[in-house]
């Protein structure tokens, strides 16, 4: 009983600060004794085996919507009381000092944390996080990321090798948010075997987290996959080392081989030679991922409302990607305009248009005709917003 209380006391004294207490501030052995007293009597609340309503709890003890509570009141539905919750919120609340609206998140993401055993898992792991050298700050941005790594055996040794390979704990970070299987995924038979891989193709694993949302899930994908997405990129022509190779991994590997085939079939349909195709494929990677629908939709509106031909779209498959709706129909529709006004004096290309920036666009072409063309701003909108063109009236000074 000494020793668990003993272990109780070193574990709270860790976690007060993210760094070691001056001696003419360390807490007094009373005061951190109130605090532990504190979360023991949140810990045993007495509680009636019948009063326990999980979809109620949910909702007013850890801030769920009621179509939340709905759905995860399911993992937690055995228990009787809330005895058990209730002294998972206090951890978290009062000695990691997570804010309510992580706890929120970190129950919406994972409602069995609620059932997670204090003594033998939480505490535990969060003893061997403090020992890695991580705050009681950065322990509490870190969990309601990814909450069921802590009762992963493989936490602490992940977030050291982790830290490890990214250089710092923000990094680290913002890696977790974009996967957090970085946490759970064994780092010997699968992370590290797949970090050789991609650095074997001249990739940087610090520089992939922060180039592409999707990249971390090729840290943590099957390697055997992982190797095959590789074979399958080089087989298109995107050379190891390559600008590009990076994105295309990413996109190869997240693309059945069935579907990207379908993809490069389509394009042919449309009068691309196989390797005007690949050459698409090369510079816009991202094509090989997008439907059917959105790239023949695309095509259409080029070649038939535009007037571009083939041999243009093929030198420029940015093209395909752009919003037909939100951004090439409504600038055609506004060039056009200028051009019938005669207003339009600019040998600035079709593509160079279509890919300025929104603010840049509106400045160039919109508000700078505004006075020659009244109702301008306005008959843009609401092309951008898929209103009828005759709604606004355009009249030239």
């Amino acid at each position: 009983m000494a020793l668990h209380r003993f272990r109780v006391l070193a574990l709270s004294l860790i976690l007060r600060s993210p760094t070691s207490f001056p001696s003419s501030q360390a807490p007094s052995l009373f005061s951190l004794g109130r605090l532990l007293c504190s979360a023991a009597t949140t810990e045993s609340p007495v509680s009636s085996p019948s009063s326990f309503a999980a979809e109620d709890y949910l909702v007013s003890r850890c801030g769920l919507t009621r179509a939340q509570a709905v759905k995860a009141s399911k993992r937690i539905s055995h228990l009787t009381s809330r005895s058990q919750p209730d002294a998972v919120l206090a951890f978290l609340s009062g000695i990691l000092g997570v804010p309510s609206a992580n706890i929120t998140a970190l129950i919406t993401l994972d409602p069995s944390f609620l059932c997670s055993n204090l003594e033998r898992t939480v505490k535990p792991r969060i003893t061997k996080l403090s020992e890695l050298g991580l705050s009681r700050e950065e322990i509490a941005s870190l969990i309601p990321l990814s909450p069921k790594s802590i009762r992963s055996r493989f936490l602490g040794r992940n977030i050291e090798f982790w830290l490890k390979q990214l250089g710092s704990f923000d990094k680290l970070l913002q890696a977790v948010r974009m996967n957090s299987n970085l946490l759970t995924s064994d780092t010997d038979k699968v992370i590290a075997p797949n970090l050789t891989l991609l650095r074997q193709c001249g990739l940087n694993v610090s520089g992939m987290v922060a180039a592409n949302i999707y990249s971390t899930r090729l840290f943590t994908k099957n390697p055997k996959l992982l190797q095959e997405a590789v074979e399958r990129t080089e087989e298109l022509g995107v050379k190891r080392g390559a600008r590009m190779f990076g994105r295309a991994l990413v996109v190869i590997s997240l693309t059945t081989k069935v579907a990207a085939t379908r993809r490069i079939q389509l394009l042919r349909k449309f009068g691309f030679s196989q390797d005007v195709v690949l050459e698409i494929i090369r510079r816009a990677p991202a094509l090989l991922a997008m439907s059917d629908q959105k790239i023949q939709g695309n095509m259409d509106f080029l070649m038939k409302d535009v007037g571009l031909d083939l041999s243009y779209i093929g030198r420029r498959p940015t093209l395909l990607m752009y919003s037909v709706e939100h951004r090439l129909f409504p600038r055609h529709c506004l060039l056009k305009v200028l051009r019938e006004k005669g207003l339009l004096n600019t040998k600035m290309g079709y593509y160079k248009t279509v890919s300025l920036s929104e603010k840049t666009f509106l400045q160039k072409f919109v508000l700078a005709y505004e006075d020659n063309v009244p109702g301008l701003v306005d008959y843009y909108a609401s092309k951008c917003s898929g209103k009828a063109a005759d709604k606004v009236a355009l009249q030239q000074k």
